[in-house]
């Protein structure tokens, strides 16, 4: 059996040939059962310290990744996200290789954003807004540079001096596109053409009367039902879709706290990540004008792990 670090993970992996392993995937055949999140309690465990299993299969793979996420670490100098993914192959059943998943989960988390977009922001778009200056963020604007000509990048968080470090090293690795650090998301939000949220934010962050029409949304950062990085006003005046129902309905503020406020329902959810690279037969297109509010709320899949840990495993044996 394989063992697969991080370094040949980041090794094997590009923008855009994981968008595209992803777009296949989602469109072939797989088992996805709904992935397992436990709150940790006991002696010692903070309030949203948590471990979680993500099963999922295709024709080739039977993979699970499992990871833990303690958000206190980095106070501590531990990583808040630690991940293997254990691969099987589907026919017999023989385990094939453990992969790093804390770097699958940043590559395919940013891959699975510039995917949604893909189809629900307009192709022209230019401008975006991102919030958050954590380890996803140059593997965000990276896969997002792959799927639409950005011409400016909003950089946004709440240490200056770490957005500041962020803009220093995205203008070296992007020179064609300006990067500007803001201070005011308010300000700025409505000169977005896309803006993704990648934080942990426990409280709103944008605020729908904020949005311009035609922006696309993408928020990422949440995984908790009474935690959500926009208010009700996005979602209730936008066209929402998931990555996961299954997910997102149990794990998502943004969608979860509307619907218990009576102002959304989850039968005004557009569709699934599959609906959108399936449009063809699943009769759920992605944008439909140019003046339309787009959201994709993402929580994580167990599918978008094996596709990009698969993807990872072909490039090694090649």
């Amino acid at each position: 059996m394989k063992i697969i670090e991080a370094e040949q993970v980041d090794q094997a992996l590009a923008f855009p040939a994981l968008i595209d392993a992803l777009e296949a995937g989602f469109r072939g055949d797989y088992g996805m059962p709904p992935r397992q999140v436990f709150q940790l309690a006991g002696a010692g465990a903070a309030s949203h310290d948590g471990f979680a299993l993500l099963p999922a299969w295709n024709d080739t793979l039977i993979g699970v990744k499992a990871f833990t996420y303690f958000p206190g670490n980095e106070a501590t100098g531990f990583a808040s996200l630690y991940s293997k993914i254990l691969l099987f192959d589907r026919r017999h059943g023989v385990p094939l290789a453990l992969v790093d998943g804390t770097s699958i989960t940043y590559w395919r988390t940013a891959a699975i954003s510039a995917l949604a977009s893909r189809y629900l922001s307009r192709p022209e778009s230019s401008t975006l807004l991102l919030l958050g200056t954590g380890r996803l963020a140059p593997f965000l604007v990276a896969a997002h540079l792959s799927v639409r000509a950005l011409k400016r990048v909003f950089l946004w968080g709440r240490d200056g001096g770490k957005a500041a470090t962020l803009q220093a090293r995205l203008q070296r690795e992007h020179p064609g596109v300006k990067f500007i650090c803001i201070a005011d998301i308010a300000q700025h939000a409505g000169q977005a053409d896309i803006i993704v949220s990648a934080t942990g934010a426990a409280t709103p962050l944008l605020q729908g009367a904020w949005i311009a029409a035609g922006c696309h949304v993408d928020l990422l950062g949440n995984h908790s039902p009474d935690r959500r990085e926009c208010d009700s006003a996005l979602i209730v005046n936008s066209t929402v879709h998931v990555d996961s129902l299954d997910n997102v309905l149990r794990e998502a503020g943004e969608v979860l706290i509307p619907i218990a406020e009576n102002v959304f329902s989850a039968d005004s959810i557009a569709g699934e990540l599959k609906d959108l690279c399936r449009a063809d037969e699943s009769g759920k297109p992605g944008r439909r004008n140019a003046e339309e509010i787009t959201v994709f709320k993402a929580v994580g899949t167990a599918l978008s792990d094996l596709l990009a840990a698969q993807l990872v495993l072909e490039t090694a044996a090649s």
